[in-house]
């Protein structure tokens, strides 16, 4: 099984990128972060005729994430991280998928720091850690993929002073990533690639993407029982170049069915 996070930073302006890539490395599920879509405006029709089923939890204008499965339809488990009733972005969606759990996370930016949007991050990635927990003690292949908005060290951006004071890198978030792993998660493209940096987000601002000035906030964290069936994990750093592409590249995992 092939699963794929990919923040596509506005479905409706990739959509050609994103069908693009279905036809070409057909996955057999993919977490699609930051629609900018609403519920009632996501391009179902389209996702069914590329041959995916698809669930999703839109927002008017920003955040949103979807799970789409080939030849399919995912089985939604979960609409929004539990532990705070009042909030109101649409940032994770969880589903079951030929027996194994998929979520689909946008992990707030935090910017800028410090301020209320760190505050909301820190706190919102304190629910993830205790609702990835409850997902451990059901003993079963699960991954949690997306756009987690945290740099995990200093190997992870092309700068580190660049970043220093951006709210991806600061002791905080990295805190609570190590956490959420020290559960017992196992990071995919960490544990297949321990030495060879790998970018995974490149701004379309000052020619990154010309300069390889990258970093890596895209994770796929999987449980033991999905850990024990990783057979390789990458990103696939082309689509990035490509006309109109989104600033993320879709990055990926493979379990043994």
């Amino acid at each position: 099984m092939r699963i794929v996070t990919y923040n596509v930073n506005g479905i409706k302006a990739r959509l050609p990128r994103l069908i693009e890539y279905l036809d070409e490395q057909k996955p057999d599920v993919v977490c699609l972060q930051e629609l900018k879509s609403s519920d009632e405006t996501f391009p179902e029709a389209e996702m069914r005729a590329a041959g995916y089923g698809a669930v999703w939890h839109g927002q008017k204008g920003f955040n949103g994430v979807a799970v789409l499965a080939k030849g399919a339809d995912p089985v939604e488990r979960r609409r929004g991280l539990p532990g705070d009733p009042d909030d109101t972005h649409s940032r994770y969606l969880e589903a079951d998928v030929n027996g194994v759990v998929i979520a689909s996370i946008y992990l707030p930016n935090g910017n800028p720091v410090p301020g209320p949007k760190f505050d909301y991050k820190l706190l919102w990635m304190e629910r993830l850690c205790a609702h990835a927990a409850e997902l451990l003690a059901e003993e079963r292949a699960v991954v949690l993929a997306g756009d987690y908005n945290v740099i995990p060290t200093d190997a992870d951006t092309f700068s580190v002073s660049a970043m220093a004071h951006d709210a991806l890198m600061q002791p905080e978030s990295r805190q609570a990533f190590r956490r959420l792993l020290y559960q017992g998660w196992t990071d995919a493209l960490k544990t297949r690639h321990p030495v060879t940096p790998l970018w995974t987000f490149w701004d379309y601002q000052a020619g990154c993407w010309q300069r390889d000035a990258g970093f890596r906030i895209d994770h796929l964290l999987l449980s033991p029982q999905a850990a024990d069936r990783l057979v390789d994990a990458g990103v696939d750093k082309s689509y990035r170049g490509r006309e109109k592409a989104s600033d993320h590249a879709p990055t990926w995992a493979v379990i043994r069915d």
